[in-house]
């Protein structure tokens, strides 16, 4: 089994020249929120979820992205109410969400 059942990469880039990134969206943000969020449900840690950063995914055109391993599931997302959907839905009950995923 592996140390956490579900670890998820938040890009977090900034792209100097102005171009598409995450990090236009407050992806940093979004990320500390979903650490935050995952440690409230208790889920957070071995054999639950770990929330990490990612450098550049290179999916900047999609808006941005999470992937959820060991699925590999894309997401994109709008604000904290999608993050709290794909942390419901995806963390705590295993289901892909499917209006989201890229």
């Amino acid at each position: 089994m592996s140390y956490y059942r579900y670890h998820v990469f938040f890009c977090t880039n900034l792209r100097e020249d102005g171009s598409a990134c995450c990090q236009r969206f407050d992806a940093r943000g979004m990320r500390d929120y979903a650490k935050r969020r995952i440690k409230d449900l208790g889920i957070a840690g071995q054999g639950g979820a770990r929330i990490n950063t990612a450098g550049c995914l290179d999916r900047c055109e999609e808006g941005p992205v999470i992937v959820v391993y060991p699925e590999a599931v894309w997401y994109s997302y709008l604000d904290q109410e999608d993050i709290d959907e794909i942390i419901e839905e995806h963390l705590v009950r295993g289901r892909v969400v499917e209006r989201l995923q890229i």
